[in-house]
């Protein structure tokens, strides 16, 4: 794609109160990062000269969530157009095109941007550019007037609309590309007499057709263009990111058993002849090798897993997990910060955390690495070729060399030299015939 010579002025300072929650509307995540990471993903792959983000008083979570882009102080609210006036001294001295964005409507592409910047090389060039969209039910969403040549003579919030008005399904979606040199002056000229008393960026329209000033219109696809503003609007934005997300793996060679129950991560990345059984969740951070199978059920985040290792099924693999080539995690396997080296098995009901688990090493069923005492945790570190028996507690720090061996049940404590066995258990008693004498003394008997 050609890069645009454009600035860019995201408005995130909306109280999201739809929303009901104490977190900023724009850092309600989709597919693990605020929605806002993606809005700004999209303007930066395409370099503009200038980005600034217009944000609230005190929402100092989302100004280190954008950074490093700089941020400017919207206080108090008063509109959209009252915010793109406070990143006026951001924009000073720039004269080419001025996108104004949201940063609630984290899915429009690089694509429909660079379509709405190309609308202002008309000759003339108009003085602005909105980006609308046409809905089967439009709502609160504001509508687009249009002149008989089918350019934009107004933008009607739904609110100040005439019934036949509102019939129109094209909407604004609130995008619009400005002339940055006349962009200053229009701004200062909005008013406020509307039923909100606030400052409208869509009047720059009519300000603009009033001053003799063209302006064009790009239509986009409504699903690209949704803005956010309730938890039903997250989940349905979910959606299209995860459907785009699964697109984009099976594309990339990866299978997926049942596509819609797979969720992915923004940043999942994932091999050649991955093989992803259902009810899969990718959080974080997460590499998967060539050839990888994960089983259903799984759930893995900030882990790496190397060509033909297995994983699963119902294996939950956390942060700074490393699972190496052809290395075997079964069901109810628990892994954190740990390293399974090459071909080692942990197959069954086992937690290994703070750990080693050296090359071709065996972890028995139930057996778990005790790493933490209360205050401080500590490191296992199990040889290559070790065998650790089922139900065994291995307690931090402990090291087992290759090729020992640790009776099932034990509790090792102290390390354990190579090829040795340790074990931990007490000598087994029988008493013949005291289970019979005990129930003929004791006839069971319901509660």
């Amino acid at each position: 794609m050609t890069k645009k010579s454009f600035a860019a002025v995201v408005l995130a300072a909306g109280r999201g109160t739809r929303m009901e929650s104490a977190l900023p509307k724009v850092l309600h995540p989709l597919a693990g990062r605020p929605m806002i990471a993606h809005l700004l993903e999209t303007i930066d792959a395409m370099a503009p000269k200038r980005c600034v983000v217009v944000i609230g008083k005190d929402d100092d979570a989302v100004a280190e969530a954008v950074a490093p882009h700089p941020c400017v102080i919207q206080d108090p609210p008063l509109g959209t157009g009252h915010a793109v006036m406070t990143a006026l001294d951001a924009l000073e001295g720039f004269e080419g095109t001025v996108l104004v964005l949201f940063g609630d409507s984290p899915l429009i592409r690089p694509a429909t941007l660079a379509r709405l910047i190309d609308a202002r090389r008309a000759e003339p060039p108009p003085a602005l550019a909105v980006l609308g969209f046409r809905a089967p039910e439009p709502g609160d969403y504001g509508r687009l007037i249009l002149d008989q040549d089918g350019n934009p003579e107004a933008i009607i919030e739904a609110r100040d609309a005439t019934p036949g008005q509102l019939a129109s399904s094209l909407c604004n979606s609130g995008v619009m590309a400005v002339d940055g040199a006349l962009l200053p002056g229009l701004v200062r000229r909005l008013g406020d007499d509307n039923a909100k008393g606030e400052y409208y960026l869509t009047g720059l329209v009519a300000l603009a057709r009033a001053d003799g000033a063209g302006c064009a219109m790009v239509e986009g696809d409504g699903a690209e263009l949704m803005g956010v503003d309730t938890r039903g609007d997250l989940a349905l934005a979910e959606a299209i990111v995860q459907d785009a997300l699964r697109a984009g793996a099976m594309a990339g060679g990866a299978t997926l058993a049942d596509p819609s129950s797979v969720h992915f991560s923004f940043d999942t990345r994932l091999g050649r002849d991955v093989s992803i059984e259902p009810h899969v969740v990718f959080g974080p951070g997460v590499e998967i090798g060539d050839g990888v199978r994960i089983r259903a059920f799984s759930h893995l985040e900030g882990a790496s897993v190397a060509p033909g290792a297995s994983i699963g099924p119902y294996a939950r693999l956390r942060p700074g997990a490393e699972i190496a080539r052809d290395a075997r995690i079964g069901n109810f396997v628990e892994v954190k910060n740990a390293t399974i080296e090459p071909g080692a098995k942990v197959n069954h009901l086992a937690y290994i955390g703070d750990a080693r688990v050296g090359a071709g090493a065996n972890v028995g069923a139930g057996a778990i690495t005790c790493n933490y005492d209360g205050r401080t945790k500590s490191r296992t570190d199990i040889g290559a070729g070790a065998f650790i028996g089922s139900n065994a507690s291995l307690v931090a720090p402990v090291k087992v060399g290759d090729g020992a061996v640790i009776g099932a049940g034990s509790v090792i404590t102290g390390d354990v030299a190579a090829d040795a066995l340790a074990l931990t258990r007490a000598p087994q008693k029988e008493i013949e015939g005291w289970a019979k004498a005990f129930r003929q003394k004791k006839p069971g008997k319901k509660a």
